[in-house]
């Protein structure tokens, strides 16, 4: 059985202005799964850099409400949206309310930072 705790993780500023905290990554934990999966916070006021990873996402939203985009659409997200984002897609996330936005990442495969292209 493997068991690790969010307290355990480091958290770091994504190259995209994200506040994460590795949960899983195949590629570093060695384990037999493909995908890496994240806790994300963007603080109020605030949003992500426009990006793009070469590998498919899904974003699963626990607190707080934004709004997502994704290529030339967008939506609003709170509690309980899972949000599919394909490879390749120019992205981003909003923080509209005054509370933190916190989601879960899935990246399949798993995230490398040489996978990620951040916008301007």
């Amino acid at each position: 059985m493997f068991i690790r705790q969010l307290k355990d993780c480091p958290e770091f500023i994504a190259g995209d202005a994200c506040h994460l905290r590795e949960l899983l990554n195949a590629k570093t934990d060695k384990r037999a799964y493909r995908y890496s999966l994240a806790h994300a916070v963007v603080k109020p006021g605030t949003k992500t850099k426009p990006h793009a990873l070469r590998t498919s996402e899904v974003y699963y939203m626990l607190e707080g409400k934004g709004q997502m985009h994704v290529g030339s659409e967008s939506a609003d997200v709170g509690p309980g949206a899972v949000i599919d984002i394909p490879p390749e897609a120019v992205q981003w996330i909003e923080n509209t309310g005054k509370t933190d936005l916190v989601f879960l990442c899935i990246v399949d495969p798993a995230w490398c930072p040489e996978d990620e292209k951040i916008l301007k």
